[in-house]
């Protein structure tokens, strides 16, 4: 069976997995913290680091792994469907319209495709987990909040490489509601992604704690860790339910790093989602949390790639 390459770029990690098939053969982790390489260089300069830092990675893998067919990369961003540029990356002030597949082709001498993350998150995990459906929603809760659908057995990417841009859904319309990176207040990802958590937490208490440590704390009874986290389920359930009504998809898949503290999310959420639902979708919608232990992104970047 050829091999492929999975990128899997974050806010802040990288991993690269060789993919056979649907098995991942090896994963290798590299130190990139890109979110705070934008925000304190030039973009152009920051660009160039980024580019140099996934491509000196990949040609680490490429080394031991020579017979790799092609490379896909899973970004946190805006990607053109017609010619794979990255047209915005919220998460990461100042990179527009620019061309990471073109950059890293010419390093590495592979084909590379560059799709959302949380496209390739969902990809893999449909065919991860196929079983009898056609259709999944992935939602990715991470530094952002990622989503990703896969429709009649293909990711379904819109007309502008936008559709499911969950985390960018206005929860919030009160006129003080969280600024986000991509120019509008009140977003799904400002409340329930690992970020907004610790946002949460800190307008509550004054404390800038990582969103872990306010998952310990809400299960060791502190209210304001508790709060936080619910408020971060019942926003996450409001978008589910929109979904649900406008798309009629019955499976939900929800991963990324904040879904480890979804025990304390859940209880909030499925309230939210039942009184949002209409009637004839309640207990319709079937919420599970991802099985792939975070690999599905990588293994469904490499699987687009060879498409």
């Amino acid at each position: 069976m050829p091999l492929h390459a999975g990128v899997d770029i974050g806010g802040t990690n990288l991993r690269i997995g060789v993919v056979e098939d649907l098995r991942l053969v090896s994963v290798k982790r590299f130190h990139a913290d890109f979110t705070h390489l934008c925000q304190n260089h030039a973009p152009e300069v920051a660009w160039r680091q980024i580019v140099a830092i996934v491509g000196n990675s990949l040609q680490q893998v490429l080394q031991v792994y020579p017979d790799i067919a092609s490379i896909g990369i899973g970004f946190p961003g805006f990607i053109d469907p017609v010619n794979g540029r990255i047209l915005q990356a919220p998460n990461l002030p100042g990179i527009h319209d620019v061309d990471l597949a073109g950059d890293l082709a010419a390093y590495t001498h592979r084909p590379v495709v560059v799709e959302n993350d949380a496209v390739a998150a969902a990809y893999g995990e449909f065919r991860l987990f196929r079983n009898t459906h056609h259709s999944l929603i992935y939602l990715g809760l991470g530094t952002g909040v990622g989503g990703g659908m896969v429709y009649a057995d293909r990711p379904y990417l819109g007309q502008h490489g936008t559709a499911m841009e969950v985390g960018h859904v206005i929860v919030d319309h009160n006129d003080m509601a969280r600024p986000c990176g991509c120019g509008n207040r009140g977003c799904l990802e400002q409340y329930a992604s690992a970020s907004g958590v610790t946002l949460s937490y800190k307008l509550a208490t004054g404390l800038e704690l990582d969103a872990v440590t306010i998952a310990d704390l809400a299960r060791e009874g502190d209210s304001h860790a508790i709060t936080a986290y619910a408020l971060a389920g019942s926003y996450l359930a409001q978008v589910v339910a929109h979904l649900a009504k406008i798309l009629d998809i019955g499976q939900v898949v929800v991963g990324g790093g904040l879904s480890n503290a979804w025990d304390l999310m859940q209880p909030a959420f499925d309230r939210q989602l039942q009184a949002d639902l209409i009637p004839v979708l309640r207990n319709n919608v079937y919420v599970r949390i991802s099985a792939s232990s975070d690999e599905a992104g990588m293994i469904g970047a490499a699987l687009l790639s060879a498409l």
